[in-house]
């Protein structure tokens, strides 16, 4: 019995990418809002879609009111279960566009413009042209590939979590921007909030209050100045870097302008602090408490609570973890064998990247903070920093190759022994 090698199936799944449907969605999908909170007509259509492509189980799964999730798989019997997943929503539209409207879809000099179309929506696309290819191909496949394009990421995942706590997945592909590299992971999120008392008093009085605002100054210039730096094993340092960043991210204080005039005796820091898979919590709310006694020092009145507010986890795939190896060897055949860069030509495409892939991390939160802990999981997708920038855009050349990796991934893990 022929056997084809893994070469072979991924240039057969890559061959087999529509790429004039792969644009044309692409366009479509970027002139559909989807901004956090307003994932409903996105998720509608990317169901329709599927439906009208005849994938199984085309539904739309509620996470939220008005914000389901869109879902979808292709069955090729008995086998392992791999799940494409992304995210609906975006951030509010940058002000500032100049070669066309945010939504508009527009194709310019071999790039589509839309807002989001690097986070994520040209995935959203290519996950799902990428399942086609895999069925038109014809290979001889055990399993099923799922797609799960998922709501509220910019809010407290609960798209992902909803669907990963209702569907299995032996592994999965997260198509967040990572400029057609290889993430293996990314940072976490703790928020802590401190709050700093004061005394309050009428402003007429000024001498009998304590401001919390100015005590909180003392405690805010401490807090930029961290430079914390955790023990980390060598190849997490690596790729990461070795600072736990901890930053004071949004003040609240005082009262609102047109209000009654009064000194406060609160202000509250919210802290983002972005540590690499391994730091615990305890490790950065010692560091919070380290800036703090430094800021007590500058002024011995300075009273402080502090409260963990939220904690989303990092997330860190092993180097050889078969989920890996699998988006290596995809990535590697597909430029290999059909480079999408260098079929982009001179006019303007991005620069060809080596064929063999580079492992890296992220400094961004994704989803996988939520699901990345049950499901194996890489990430890999089109597009890079800068991202949500005025007349934000990706070429076409890039969204050609993610779909083909994709398709490519998606045939090596369902082969057949």
């Amino acid at each position: 019995m022929f056997v084809p090698t893994p070469e072979q199936l991924s240039a057969r799944a890559a061959a087999a990418v529509d790429t004039h449907r792969l644009i044309e969605l692409v366009q479509q999908v970027c002139r559909i809002p989807s901004v956090l909170g307003e994932e409903g007509e996105l998720a509608g259509f990317l169901q329709s879609v599927m439906a009208g492509s005849g994938f199984e189980a085309a539904s739309l799964q509620p996470v939220l009111p008005g914000r389901p999730n869109a879902l979808g798989e292709l069955s090729f019997g008995a086998g392992p279960r791999v799940v494409l997943t992304g995210h609906l929503d975006t951030k509010p539209v940058s002000h500032g566009w100049t070669a066309t409207t945010p939504f508009s879809g527009e194709l310019i000099d071999s790039s589509i413009y839309g807002h989001g179309i690097m986070d994520m929506k040209a995935a959203l696309a290519c996950e799902i042209v990428a399942m086609e290819a895999l069925r038109a191909s014809g290979l001889d496949l055990a399993g099923t590939v799922a797609m799960a394009a998922v709501a509220d990421h910019m809010g407290n995942q609960l798209g992902s979590i909803a669907y990963f706590d209702s569907y299995p997945a032996d592994m999965a592909v997260l198509g967040e921007l990572s400029d057609n590299e290889i993430f293996l992971g990314h940072r976490g999120r703790y928020y802590f909030d401190v709050t700093v008392l004061g005394k309050s008093a009428h402003t007429c009085h000024k001498q009998l209050a304590v401001n919390a605002n100015a005590l909180a100054a003392h405690a805010i210039l401490e807090l930029e100045a961290s430079q914390f730096t955790p023990e980390l094993e060598g190849w997490v340092r690596d790729l990461f870097g070795p600072e736990t960043f901890v930053v004071p991210g949004r003040v609240y204080g005082g009262l609102p302008p047109g209000g009654p005039s009064m000194i406060p005796d609160e202000c509250v820091i919210r802290v983002d602090c972005r540590p690499q898979p391994g730091v615990s919590v305890a490790d950065v709310r010692a560091e919070v408490d380290r800036c703090l006694e430094r800021a007590r020092q500058r002024d011995p009145r300075l009273r402080a609570e502090v409260v963990l507010a939220d904690v989303k986890d990092g997330y860190l795939a092993g180097p050889d973890d078969e989920v890996v190896r699998h988006m290596r060897d995809a990535v590697r055949a597909v430029r290999t064998q059909a480079p999408a860069a260098a079929a982009a030509g001179p006019q303007g495409g991005p620069a060809p990247r080596a064929a063999e892939p580079v492992l890296q991390a992220a400094g961004w939160l994704g989803d996988t903070a939520s699901f990345g802990v049950k499901v194996p999981t890489v990430i890999f997708g089109p597009g890079g920093e800068p991202v949500y920038c005025p007349d934000e855009h990706l070429s076409v050349a890039d969204i050609i190759e993610a779909t083909q990796v994709y398709a490519s991934f998606a045939a090596l893990a369902l082969a057949r022994g």
